[in-house]
């Protein structure tokens, strides 16, 4: 090669902008761009509780977290995320098969949170707002208050959105929570964990359709999915509080647009560093399922129940999303009759929620139907579309009653 003064020129720019860069990743020190908090064996014990849905262990210690620092706006923001995510799993709200695919944002699921919990989330999502707003007020380049004001918000914003399909609210919040984070990182441009929501918002905007955009007025928001993610892969790589939360959020925007193996790759590293996480696990086989290996995803949901099936091994798993999905890639497979008694195992497990029982029934009767077992199929369709509580399979149910399921 011969290195012209004009090439040797280039070169050296580039050699120096390679060694720019090695020095910034050697010198970066993400405790230098979180709160203080954050970086505290009693703030990581709690969080160890948390990802392996332990919510009540998890819970009790924010708690006395939030009593030692009741002026951190990060201590009240902790509680109000086990409130909210140990709310979304008890409504079966967290197997993101609800979410691969954009049918939820027209469903019609009626989710019953307690009043006492509803209040409590307001009244910290309000405090921790207000204590941000305050300290902000004392110092503008605070950007500790600004991260914590936008991860409140955000979390506010998702709980509104997947309880009350509040999407014009929720949509306000969840800008709101963007440009937070946006002004995070105008002070301090490494605060990785700012990047998350940041990167939520960039993939989602730019995933719904224009027309939803308007309904939901964020016809002024910008939005690009690949940038979206990268910011994501960043705050999953530096970020020090929502290190999980952005890997979780990378899996499922890869799944919903059908990358599968890189979805994959994301939720085996997760399911690897928390083996007793049920969810964590739940997913690894849901997204088994989705990639097209019908044989690999039945055995990961059956590894899932075995040890499910061992003393201790998870906390509260709510099985009835495993069979669930155990019984969808079966019926992918035609196992007609294993998926049956496996949509009923769903719908018998004790805590399954009223919405997701219905599902199984009315699936479980389409198997029976379609095994010319037409009495059995009647007694699930009766069930799936009796009065009270859910009703958003009653109108498929009904239709079935009078006329046989033909898998058509």
């Amino acid at each position: 090669m011969i290195f012209t003064p004009r090439r040797t020129k280039v070169l050296s720019v580039l050699l120096a902008f390679t060694l720019a860069a090695s020095a910034h990743a050697q010198s970066y020190d993400p405790t230098a761009h979180t709160d203080p908090i954050n970086l505290t064996p009693q703030v990581r014990e709690a969080h160890e509780h948390f990802y392996n849905l332990d919510y009540e262990g998890s819970l009790s210690r924010f708690e006395a977290i939030q009593q030692a620092n009741p002026q951190n706006p990060m201590a009240t923001d902790y509680v109000l995320m086990v409130l909210i995510f140990r709310e979304l799993y008890h409504q079966d709200l967290l197997d993101t098969t609800y979410y691969a695919h954009d049918s939820f944002l027209t469903s019609k699921r009626s989710v019953p949170v307690p009043q006492a919990t509803r209040d409590r989330i307001e009244q910290l999502t309000n405090s921790s707002i207000s204590m941000c707003d305050q300290l902000i007020k004392s110092n503008p380049n605070n950007k500790n208050a600004y991260f914590a004001r936008g991860y409140a918000r955000g979390m506010h914003a998702a709980f509104i959105t997947l309880v009350d399909h509040s999407y014009v609210s929720a949509a306000k919040q969840g800008y709101a929570s963007r440009s937070d984070s946006e002004q995070t990182l105008r002070v301090d441009p490494d605060y990785a964990d700012a990047k998350m929501a940041i990167g939520i918002q960039q993939f989602a905007v730019a995933s719904l359709p224009r027309i939803l955009r308007i309904m939901i007025g964020i016809t002024g928001v910008t939005g690009n999915k690949e940038k979206g993610l990268d910011l994501l892969r960043e705050s999953a790589a530096h970020g020090i509080v929502t290190n999980v939360e952005s890997r979780t959020a990378l899996s499922l925007f890869l799944r919903h647009d059908a990358r599968y193996p890189e979805a994959l790759a994301v939720q085996h590293g997760l399911a690897q560093q928390y083996p007793r996480d049920y969810l964590f696990r739940l997913e690894e086989a849901n997204l088994t399922k989705d990639k097209g290996d019908g044989p690999g995803a039945i055995l990961a949901y059956k590894r899932v129940l075995d040890d499910a099936r061992k003393p201790n091994f998870f906390i509260d798993p709510r099985l009835q999303m495993t069979y669930f999905g155990l019984a969808d890639t079966q019926r992918g497979q035609n196992q007609i009759a294993e998926a049956a008694q496996n949509y009923l195992e769903a719908a018998a497990q004790p805590k399954c929620t009223d919405w997701l029982r219905r599902r199984a029934q009315l699936n479980a009767g389409e198997m029976f139907d379609l095994l010319h077992q037409r009495d059995k199929a009647i007694e699930q369709y009766r069930q799936a579309s009796a009065g009270g509580g859910d009703q958003s399979q009653a109108d498929a149910a009904r239709r079935y009653l009078k006329t046989p399921y033909t898998g058509k």
